[in-house]
């Protein structure tokens, strides 16, 4: 088969580099020129829970894509979710009727790949991950391959040779599960993302200082309660993830609580920064419409009001705006957004 991943971030990096280790051919593709040099230069490091790992690549520049020919079988995707349409038309050329397209990434984009690629090259995927990037050409992954849990599934359900294929790839570098609900899957993941990452991303702390802070976690509680809400107004599935077992799945908002609770165990160091604080301390726009956004859409598709994940939103906005910056002086705003 033939690879390609499309993003080569912390997630995108270290995914594609336990791949290249397994003797995957696969073409590395990223936008950020510093990373792609550094990485030609000196080969990508990946610090791992039991020690440093060093991986030699030829990573290709967003530009050289136009180079290339051969379609690939299977194009992951690692790039921000915001980004998620623009990539999908770029690699299309590059892709036959039997391809996929796999985003590896937070949000609800199967949707906006399944509208450029079609649903039958559409395949999901919900990452249970801790990485950060600080510089180009390392990779920080606080969590061991063992403990990271992926899933994965087609857009329509049916369990597929590519699916499997997916499922084979990605088994290099995680513990995979393949699902036949994708929707539900990335809905459950959306569940615990709600309350780490904008939250902990305005305060600028690492996740389990934030959420050790009772005011702080009421208020994380509430958007995640609030999500549940809409998640069961739009007929989700509330199904086992990111480890919980089906028999610790409670038929309540409880079950939105815990899957906070599950990645500060599971995918949490004292020092783990969100996705979201990572791309503001480097000065990037982060993927607001990927977590509260999203919410506060469907729940105005329905006519649901979710007024604490858009007071959390409005917040982000004017972190963005560059009104505030990501600071513990935020906790006030914070606090009022949770009692919205």
């Amino acid at each position: 088969m033939r690879v390609a991943f499309c993003g080569a971030g912390a997630v995108g990096a270290s995914l594609s580099a336990d791949l290249i280790n397994a003797g995957v051919d696969v073409t590395v593709i990223d936008p950020w020129a510093s990373h792609v040099e550094a990485i030609r230069s000196s080969g990508l490091t990946v610090n791992m829970p039991s020690g440093s790992e060093h991986t030699r690549f030829h990573p290709l520049h967003i530009s050289q894509i136009a180079e290339l020919y051969e379609p690939f079988d299977i194009v992951f995707s690692g790039v921000k979710s915001y980004d998620t349409r623009w990539v999908a038309e770029l690699m299309k050329p590059l892709m036959t009727a039997d391809s996929v397209f796999v985003g590896t990434q937070n949000g609800m984009t199967i949707d906006e790949v399944s509208e450029i690629l079609g649903p039958e090259r559409t395949v999901g995927c919900v990452v249970g991950i801790a990485a950060n990037m600080p510089e180009p050409g390392l990779v920080n992954r606080e969590v061991t391959r063992e403990g990271t849990w992926l899933a994965v599934g087609s857009l329509d359900g049916p369990v597929t040779k590519r699916v499997e294929q997916v499922h084979e790839l990605l088994s290099h570098a995680a513990q995979v599960e393949i699902t036949e609900d994708i929707r539900s899957a990335k809905w459950m993941k959306l569940l615990a993302n709600i309350p780490e990452m904008l939250p902990s991303g305005i305060l600028g702390a690492p996740l389990m200082e934030a959420a050790n802070d009772p005011e702080v976690r009421a208020a994380m509680d509430q958007a995640s309660r609030e999500a549940y809400a809409v998640a069961q107004a739009l007929g989700v599935t509330f199904m086992p993830s990111l480890g919980i077992a089906a028999s610790d799945v409670p038929d309540s908002n409880q079950y939105a609580l815990d899957l906070l609770d599950a990645v500060l165990a599971r995918f949490s160091q004292p020092t783990t920064r969100v996705a979201v604080l990572q791309d503001w301390d480097k000065g990037r726009r982060a993927e607001l419409d990927a977590f509260s956004g999203y919410v506060v859409k469907k729940g105005l598709d329905i006519g649901m009001p979710t007024p604490v994940n858009q007071a959390i939103l409005d917040i982000a906005k004017r972190i963005e705006s560059r009104e505030l910056t990501p600071s513990w002086e935020n906790k006030a705003l914070l606090v009022a957004a949770g009692q919205a």
